[in-house]
């Protein structure tokens, strides 16, 4: 994110189960739609993994327009 930068909201996405993941972005994509009315700042996409499972996550960084 720039310095700077100003956001009112966050919203976080994350899988861990294989379809999960795969699915991520469509629901991340039908939230952006249900929402129009935000403004993205920001996003940042975070992968962990231990021994069984691999997460990911995406976060959202927003301000409402008005």
């Amino acid at each position: 994110m720039q310095p700077g930068t100003q956001f009112t909201g966050v919203k976080v996405f994350s899988a861990t189960m294989a379809q999960d993941r795969d699915q991520l972005g469509e629901k991340v994509t039908a939230w952006l739609r249900a929402n129009p009315h935000y403004k993205i700042v920001d996003t940042v996409v975070t992968q962990s993994s231990d021994e069984a499972f691999h997460c990911v996550a995406i976060t959202v960084f927003f301000s409402e327009e008005k």
